[in-house]
């Protein structure tokens, strides 16, 4: 049941969204495994005044272009958190080929399976991942 917070300067279309949604979705489901109609993502229009960043972090050049995403989900593997970012940067840019790898920045923060609850959602007990799910990735 992971959720997906997505912020980004106001004034993108609701196609652009849908093409940032997909992208992320899609490596959800093919890296994380998570289900097809686990699907929670939120998007955050900022005016200028609210997204904050240096323009030149790390040493590259940043633009206003910039998405900020937040991933909440369970515990992974480092591996596999990497193989994630990996896929949903290349799926962004696939699917809208004017945005930059270089204007996304991604964070996971990490849910015991505990800490989640949906009406109608079964946990494996071995697992703590939702049933419907094979493994909760794979490296």
């Amino acid at each position: 049941m992971p959720i997906i917070n997505i912020s980004l300067y106001e004034g993108k279309s609701p196609e652009f969204k849908k093409k940032i949604s997909d992208a992320i979705h899609a490596a959800m489901t093919e890296v994380l495994h998570v289900p097809l109609d686990t699907y929670d993502h939120f998007f955050f229009d900022k005016a200028k005044s609210d997204m904050v960043f240096d323009r030149n972090y790390f040493g590259i050049e940043r633009t206003e272009d910039m998405i900020f995403i937040q991933f909440f989900f369970n515990t992974r593997p480092p591996a596999l958190k990497a193989k994630f970012f990996d896929r949903v940067a290349h799926e962004i840019t696939t699917r809208v080929p004017s945005h930059r790898q270089e204007d996304l920045l991604m964070c996971i923060v990490e849910v015991a399976p505990e800490n989640w609850w949906a009406y109608g959602r079964t946990i494996d007990p071995v697992t703590g991942y939702d049933t419907r799910m094979k493994d909760g990735g794979e490296v």
